[in-house]
């Protein structure tokens, strides 16, 4: 006589056992159309499953985030039916669900084409529109190796061969097909209508590279049409946006084989990352941090003691000098701020501490995993420590997070999330010292007055932290800033100072990033904006140009009076048609386009038009600087088309 307890805190009697899909029928036939699955105290199960026990259970829809899960991972099993419908000879390997999508290796006597991928499609809409039963069965394990070796999928014996013989091995299927997995999945197939098949690539059996080369075909999946044409709208916004392409185009980066993840900046390149740095600088200074710099190479021992060769060992980078010392390139600031926090003796008075450091690191990544300015080997961080008491630990740190939320609205973004990431299996620190850390994080997350959501498994080595995710123009989640509590750290280097009881202790440290990494926050950036970075920050601020060779000495006298102001301009000086110039400019998204004919030489005046095409009319030199300056000084709060509106509406 099982007792349903609902979410909404009512209870169903039933005097049988009752299936999931009878549960959600009870409830209503909207609810029993719309069941994918359900939550059983907790646990994911098919609406085919049976529960004979009192239980809470929560239907699962398409609206659910799990919904969406199982959506994907039961069209990754209706991409390897349509395949192995088409090209029976292909074995079937692994298909998990990814970000946005799912993808499924195969071992197949060919590569895959394009012209493959639109008939796998098309056969997966006509298995879909079949809407046919998902049925389960269980095997005992030898029982299911014999059966995937007796119809040729020697892959999936193989992987059912590596699990314990004790564990039961369940099978999906649809009509005659059907493939090892865990579940759930969508009750029919008929379920499965918002697909697309993305791309081929080529992927190791078993990511070994000494394993044979298999095929991964990329998916996406989604609960109605609309949103997988939403996802297709943003992908083409998104290579619109890459950072890479319009790096090129506006000549501020590369990167070259010689030196995998690092970064060729050029000059408005590099003008760009200087005014990130210099607007951090102006930023933390206010907010009483002290600037500083440490060693890149350091011996190695330090970082046996901070326990960053037994955590991140494998991502860094080691060299042996001559006399056999063996040295690492940092792959993170902090056992070097903990160095100069131990010089002299320390007093509670001079707590809180704050260093802050834009601070060059290295760090290993595959080859595969690099991407532009996303991906790096190389990067700088805007790294900062806060040595303090534990009775300081949520005044600072409700400081820090009011000053990143500042920081990234003054960069276009207020859409910000927060996970908060709890301990990870590989760390240093007992479990008594990891509770610690993270009440203290909670609650000042809490007094901070901040929503998060929990990241399980996702913190440092050291400690607990708040992870600030970006929301971009298009929708895409960008992590940047982080906020992380480490009781460990200034123990295993030595750190203390002197309390009010003249007893040594040692500092809680806040470990604190607000870019992240400067190069992935300008990539960042870049699509953000498409490319058109509000004038503050843009290398180029305006372009003077000349509509005949009469205009030059204006031009070159106006661009000196404004570089004098400290404004980024430029000069175009050559032969060619102003229409030409402009288009020219306007491609390379330089905000304001100032052109000189000889009206304007007369008058001291400039035309000025936007980026955007807007043509803002003549204005005089000095009410044209000024005008600038201000937009320029206040971070784009005043903008110059909204300025001259303002005054021409007086």
């Amino acid at each position: 006589m099982p007792v349903i307890t609902l979410p909404d805190g009512s209870k169903k009697h039933f005097d049988r056992a009752i299936s999931v899909a009878e549960i959600a029928s009870s409830i209503g036939p909207g609810l029993a159309k719309a069941a994918l699955a359900a939550k059983v105290d907790g646990a994911l199960l098919d609406t085919s499953a049976m529960v004979d026990h009192d239980a809470a259970v929560s239907i699962v829809t398409d609206k659910d985030p799990e919904g969406l899960q199982i959506i994907r991972h039961s069209t990754a099993h209706l991409l390897a039916n349509a395949v192995q419908e088409l090209y029976p000879d292909a074995q079937v390997t692994i298909g998990p669900v990814i970000e946005d999508g799912f993808y499924y290796d195969f071992a197949y006597k060919r590569p895959f084409t394009t012209d493959d991928l639109t008939a796998i499609e098309k056969r997966m809409a006509e298995i879909s529109a079949k809407d046919l039963q998902v049925h389960r069965r269980v095997l005992p394990r030898d029982a299911a190796v014999a059966h995937f070796k007796k119809i040729g999928e020697h892959y999936k014996a193989e992987i059912i061969a590596a699990i314990p013989s004790v564990e039961p091995i369940s099978l999906y299927g649809q009509g005659e097909w059907e493939d090892l997995c865990r579940g759930p999945h969508v009750p029919s197939t008929g379920k499965l209508k918002a697909f697309k098949l993305m791309k081929v690539a080529g992927a190791y059996w078993r990511g070994d590279s000494r394993n044979e080369m298999l095929q991964r075909i990329y998916g996406t999946a989604w609960a109605t049409e609309k949103q997988l044409q939403e996802y297709l709208t943003r992908l083409e916004e998104a290579e619109k946006r890459d950072h890479r392409r319009i790096g090129r185009e506006l000549d501020l980066f590369h990167l070259q084989e010689e030196a995998p993840g690092a970064v060729f900046w050029h000059t408005k390149g590099w003008a760009l990352f200087q005014q990130l740095i210099a607007y951090m600088r102006e930023r933390q200074t206010a907010a009483g941090y002290q600037e500083i710099n440490t060693p890149e190479v350091m011996d190695r021992e330090l970082w046996v003691k901070s326990g960053h060769i037994e955590t991140f060992g494998e991502n860094m980078y080691m060299t042996t000098t001559p006399d056999d010392r063996t040295f690492a390139i940092k792959p993170m600031n902090c056992p070097g701020h903990v160095q100069i926090f131990k010089q002299g003796l320390r007093s509670y008075r001079e707590l809180p501490l704050r260093l802050a450091e834009f601070g060059k690191v290295h760090r290993y990544e595959p080859s595969g995993a690099l991407h532009g300015l996303m991906r790096v080997r190389a990067f700088t961080q805007d790294d900062a420590h806060i040595f303090c008491t534990p009775d300081q630990i949520t005044t600072e740190s409700v400081k820090v997070t009011e000053l990143i939320l500042s920081i990234y609205r003054d960069f276009g973004f207020d859409d910000v999330r927060i996970k908060f990431s709890d301990r990870p299996p590989k760390r240093v620190g007992d479990d008594e010292i990891w509770d610690k850390a993270e009440t203290a994080l909670r609650q000042a997350a809490a007094a901070a007055g901040i929503e998060t959501t929990l990241n399980p498994g996702e913190g440092a080595f050291y400690g607990p932290k708040l992870e600030f995710v970006l929301r971009d123009a298009i929708g895409r989640d960008w992590q940047c800033g982080t906020l992380q509590v480490d009781f460990n750290l200034p123990g295993r280097l030595g750190a203390t100072y002197i309390g009010e009881d003249s007893q040594r202790h040692t500092p809680v440290m806040l470990h604190r990033a607000m870019f992240g990494s400067l190069e992935r926050f300008i990539g960042i950036l870049i699509e953000h904006h498409a490319g058109k970075l509000p004038t503050w920050l843009s290398p180029v601020q305006a372009v003077i140009m000349g509509i005949t060779e009469r205009q030059e000495k204006y031009c070159l006298e106006v661009a000196e009076n404004l570089k004098n102001q400290g404004l980024r301009v430029e000069t175009d000086l050559r032969n060619e048609k102003v229409g030409f110039k402009i288009r020219e400019h306007t491609i390379k998204r330089v905000p304001y386009l100032l052109v000189a004919g000889d009206r304007e030489v007369e008058g001291h005046t400039l035309a000025v038009r936007t980026r955007g095409g807007k043509d803002l009319g003549s204005l005089e030199l000095k009410e044209l600087c000024a005008l600038l300056c201000d937009e320029v000084a206040s971070r784009g709060r005043i903008i110059l088309e909204e300025r001259l509106s303002q005054r021409r509406s007086v």
